[in-house]
């Protein structure tokens, strides 16, 4: 089995968070979906879990960071072209999500960032696969 990756995200309204995603074309995993949480499917190997906040804090000691004012992290998705990731960015601000910053083009990697409704942090990202290698 391929390693995979659960990013677990605080929410404030979890309904209002299922539909974000959605918007942006990722499924709901009913099997780990409850009043508490819901599993977003981004691809065979990555999930982000919606926690509504006074669960999530039963997974942590920690203070929950405020994203109004406040980054933990920000996670990053790869796409396949530069319109991709236009595509991607532009549903997430059409669902309610933020620009974080202005888009970023470096020739061989473009990439665009936004925040969902509870602030949480991404960026959707396209490198040249001839200048990885």
């Amino acid at each position: 089995m391929p390693t995979m990756i659960f990013v677990n995200l605080p929410v404030s309204d979890l309904e209002r968070s299922k539909s974000f995603y959605s918007a942006l074309g990722f499924a709901i995993n009913p099997q780990f979906t409850d009043e508490n949480a819901a599993c977003i499917v981004i691809s065979d190997t990555i999930f982000a879990m919606l926690l509504v906040k006074p669960f999530f804090s039963n997974f942590t000691t920690k203070e929950i960071a405020d994203t109004s004012t406040t980054v933990a992290v920000i996670n990053s998705l790869s796409t396949d072209s530069r319109e991709e990731v236009d595509a991607l960015a532009d549903k997430a601000l059409a669902a309610g999500g933020t620009q974080t910053n202005e888009p970023q083009d470096l020739g061989f990697m473009y990439n665009r960032s936004f925040q969902d409704p509870d602030g949480n942090m991404w960026e959707t990202l396209w490198m040249d696969p001839a200048h990885v290698q």
